[in-house]
């Protein structure tokens, strides 16, 4: 009865705010094609949260512009929390500044529960001529003109990195975009183009696979599965600090009590020692203690306008 009690109690908690039916299904939007990172992630939510409500929740994809077809798609839903957006933040604070995106990122949608994070790596084709950062960087200025760079797509943090280092290390990488990860990652697979910054779900099976080479972790910190390669910030890159985190969004009109009580069903599926480890499987880094709806809408600002600075800074437009 208890149990019973508690699970009839969650499935209030994410379907409260508007009159409808505990039996409605629950729609999680994911901005991506099936068989992606994020998608993949959102099974992952999807799966738990099902067993904990007992009620059917459905992963929808809606890829396309950025991630603003599934955004707006999810706007154009009852704000009463049965339909939420799964995604990575860049959705939110890359692709807008490149993007006419129709939406305002910090004014339309609200972030409800960061859940896992992806740090990015800097990696090379197995047959590149260098076997860490340092070596690479040596040999880019050995080869004025004739190193290129990928990225997962124009206006992301992908590019950005390359920017970054291409300025801080006197460097002159040609940057060559592809839509997504995979066919980037195909051609630094095939030693097509040497170079690239990727996410590290995307990057670790094949690194794994002996696939690609990673060369150092342009995040903040080692990372626990690489202890012994270093952050770019350790030869001297500290600008190179790039991570997105994954989590769910609601529509800013959602409102506040609605939006608490899914915050608290996700950070209760979050702590669930079965979902993190599923998280570290895919390469994801769980987010170790959970943060407020106010921390993350903050998080989301923060965000956005550090990559309107690099944006600026760098003129980066849409190729």
């Amino acid at each position: 009865m208890r149990r019973r009690t508690a699970m009839l109690a969650l499935a209030a908690a994410l379907c409260a705010g508007a009159a409808q039916a505990t039996d409605k299904p629950v729609k999680l939007i994911v901005p991506a094609p099936p068989g992606g990172t994020i998608d993949v992630f959102a099974r992952i939510i999807s799966d738990q949260l099902a067993l904990e409500i007992r009620q059917p929740v459905i992963v929808e994809n809606r890829p396309g512009a950025g991630g603003a077809v599934a955004v707006k798609y999810m706007l154009s839903q009852p704000a009463d929390g049965s339909v939420l957006l799964v995604s990575v933040t860049n959705v939110l604070t890359e692709a807008p500044h490149v993007l006419k995106s129709g939406f305002d990122p910090l004014k339309d949608v609200k972030p409800i529960a960061e859940m896992a994070r992806s740090a990015m790596l800097f990696i090379a084709s197995p047959q590149f001529p260098a076997k860490d950062a340092r070596e690479a960087i040596a040999y880019v200025k050995a080869n004025p003109g004739k190193v290129s760079v990928a990225s997962y797509s124009p206006g992301t943090s992908s590019q950005y990195a390359s920017a970054i280092l291409n300025q801080k290390a006197g460097l002159d990488m040609e940057h060559v975009p592809f839509p997504g990860s995979a066919p980037a990652l195909a051609q630094v697979m095939g030693n097509q183009i040497p170079l690239m910054f990727d996410g590290s779900v995307t990057s670790k099976p094949l690194i794994a696979a002996g696939k690609v080479k990673l060369l150092a972790v342009a995040y903040k910190s080692r990372m626990p599965e690489y202890p012994d390669v270093p952050t770019m910030a350790e030869l001297g890159y500290p600008e190179l600090n790039f991570s997105n985190w994954a989590g769910v969004f609601a529509s800013a009109q959602t409102p506040a009590a609605v939006l608490e009580k899914v915050h608290a069903a996700l950070t209760k599926i979050n702590a669930v020692p079965a979902v993190r480890a599923r998280y570290a499987s895919t390469g994801f880094e769980p987010i170790a203690e959970p943060r407020s709806l106010q921390q993350a809408e903050e998080d989301v600002r923060l965000e956005y306008e550090r990559n309107g600075a690099i944006v600026k800074a760098f003129g980066i437009k849409l190729n």
